[in-house]
C-alpha cells in the first residue's frame, strides 16, 4: 500500500523535527508528499527538503500577501514579480504553482490579491503546471477567476465553499484534495460525497488540521483521509488508495 500527502506545510518544522517527520511518514506507506511554498522564504525552504528527502514534491507560490502579513504578522518585503521569475527558473524543480488564491478573511486589498493570483495562473499556463489553490470566503470568485483562464490543471485544497460552489468546481474537472480533519469535519465529508472518486486527492496540511485532537498533524496521517473517504463512498480502503495514486498521476506527472 502506498498514500500520497498533496499538501502539506514541511517547512514549519525544524531539521531534527524534520527527519522523524519523514521518517513517520516512510514507515506509514507515505510515498509522496507535495511541500507547499507560500513566499520568498518558505518557496526556498521547500525547494531544499524536496532535495533532500525522496519522497518531497515542491510546490512553490504567492499566498495572498495582505494575508500573509495578517496572518504571519510580518511584512512582505519582496518583490511579486521578482519572486514569479524565480518560479519560472525552478519550473524543472517543481511539480505545480501554489499555494496561490485568494483570502478575504485575513486579507483585503483585493485588487493586489487578484492581480497576484491572475499573474501567477498566467505563469502556470506558460509552464504547463498544475496550482494548488487557496480559497478562504472568497471562493466564487477564485472558481470565477479559474474559469475565465480556462485552467485545466486544478487542484482546490480545504474548499469551504456551499454545494453548488462544489457542484460548479467538479463540473469545471477540478481536484479536490481532502484534508485529515474529514475525519470530524461535516463539510469535508459532504464534499466527498458530492465529489467522484475520480477527483478527489488527500492532504494533511500539516501541521494543521490533524484528525487527532491531541497531536500535530503531519503526512503520516494522511491514511486517515483515506479511510473515511472509503467509509462515505462504501469502498474499500486500497480502492481508494488506487484512485488516488491515479488521480495523482492525472494531474501532476
Amino acid at each position: 500500500m502506498s498514500f500520497i500527502d498533496v499538501h502539506a506545510h514541511l517547512d514549519r518544522f525544524s531539521e531534527e523535527e524534520l527527519d522523524k517527520v519523514i521518517k513517520n511518514a516512510i514507515d506509514n506507506n507515505i510515498s509522496t508528499i507535495i511541500a507547499s511554498g507560500i513566499d520568498p522564504n518558505s518557496n526556498r525552504k521547500v525547494l531544499e527538503i524536496s532535495k533532500k528527502y525522496d519522497i518531497v514534491k515542491a510546490s512553490i507560490g504567492i499566498y495572498p500577501p495582505d494575508a500573509f502579513e495578517t496572518e504571519t504578522n510580518t511584512k512582505n518585503n519582496y518583490d511579486t514579480d521578482e519572486e514569479l521569475k524565480f518560479i519560472e527558473e525552478n519550473k524543472n524543480n517543481i511539480v505545480s504553482i501554489g499555494e496561490i488564491g485568494l483570502d478575504y478573511a485575513t486579507g483585503s486589498n483585493k485588487e493586489q490579491q487578484i492581480e497576484v493570483f491572475k499573474k501567477q495562473l498566467e505563469l502556470a499556463k506558460k509552464l504547463d503546471l498544475p496550482v494548488i489553490i487557496h480559497s478562504r470566503k472568497a471562493e466564487a470568485e477564485v472558481l470565477e477567476i479559474l474559469e475565465k483562464h480556462e485552467m485545466k490543471k486544478v487542484l482546490i485544497h480545504c474548499f469551504c465553499g456551499k454545494k453548488s460552489l462544489i457542484k460548479k468546481g467538479a463540473e469545471l474537472g477540478y481536484f479536490f484534495s481532502v484534508p485529515t480533519n474529514v475525519v470530524r469535519a461535516q463539510n469535508f465529508q459532504e464534499l466527498v460525497k458530492m465529489v467522484n472518486i475520480n477527483q478527489l486527492l488527500t492532504e494533511t496540511d500539516t501541521p494543521y488540521l490533524s484528525p487527532f485532537k491531541d497531536k500535530q498533524n503531519e503526512p503520516a496521517f494522511v491514511v486517515e483521509s483515506v479511510k473515511k473517504i472509503a467509509e462515505i463512498k462504501g469502498f474499500e480502503v486500497d480502492e481508494v488508495e488506487n484512485n488516488i495514486i491515479l488521480n495523482y498521476k492525472r494531474l501532476f506527472e
